[in-house]
């Protein structure tokens, strides 16, 4: 079971198991927000509902990352696994300036693609094919974009998400 850790400051600071975050609230350094009754935690003196979102009590300076390294994964979150220029569900990525025309690995050079348009699209350019893009890549921003674990987040922390996911 997954728990959402929120700064003092109520923004997503990371995704931990139930057994850290209850660790975090017995030592008084977290307080529980949600908890899911179903599944309780059954101890030798008590019996706690377990945690699935816990507010840290101090804020937490968390280092500024300029930096989002280009991945896969990270194109195809970016892109809400649909392509680029068809809007069907992706599930490969495309140069948009191929690499064999000196196109590189950025976040503002590839797109999400569908397998059917990355094939016709093979190693020509937009111009070529008469195509547009249905929106401009770029650079991801944000310090929720480093928490992977809200790609498919739970239930219980949509209250605390607000634009996050």
């Amino acid at each position: 079971m997954r728990t959402l850790v929120l700064n003092a400051g109520f923004e997503p600071l990371a995704v931990v198991t139930f057994r850290r975050a209850l660790l975090l609230v017995l030592t008084g350094k977290a307080t529980v927000l949600a908890d899911d009754d179903r599944d309780p935690i059954i101890g030798v003196n008590q019996v706690m509902p377990r945690p699935t979102v816990i507010l840290l009590n101090r804020y937490i300076r968390t280092p500024y990352r300029n930096v989002a390294h280009v991945s896969r994964r990270g194109v195809l979150r970016r892109d809400g696994h649909s392509c680029g220029y068809c809007g069907r569900s992706a599930n490969t990525i495309d140069h948009i300036t191929p690499r064999c025309r000196g196109g590189e690995d950025s976040w503002e050079n590839l797109v999400a693609a569908c397998q059917s348009c990355n094939s016709v699209k093979a190693d020509r350019t937009l111009a070529q094919l008469g195509w547009k893009l249905r929106f401009a890549p770029s650079r991801p921003r944000g310090a929720q974009w480093f928490i992977t674990e809200l790609e498919r987040p739970a239930e219980a922390w949509s209250p605390f998400l607000r634009s996050a996911a």
